[in-house]
């Protein structure tokens, strides 16, 4: 009797176990869809274009620094 009842709830397991994947794969989706919005929102914002500002004077800093020069200079002798 034990293997009816097994037998049986195996096939309600793998039902859960498509449905839970489903509800996560819908979950990731809609996470994903609102961290966009909020990017986009955060890109919009005074504070977002001031920190692409930044990064883009850091990123022309850092090419114009080195000029050609070895970064380490190493003294022989």
């Amino acid at each position: 009797m034990g293997c009816f009842f097994s037998c049986f709830d195996g096939g309600n397991k793998e039902q859960r176990k498509e449905q839970d994947r489903l509800a996560s794969a819908e979950a990731r989706a809609k996470a994903a869809e609102a961290a966009q919005k909020r990017q986009e929102q955060f890109e919009q914002s005074a504070a977002g274009r001031a920190a692409r500002a930044q990064v883009q004077a850091a990123a022309k800093q850092s090419a114009n620094s080195n000029k050609g020069e070895p970064v380490l200079k190493w003294q022989l002798g």
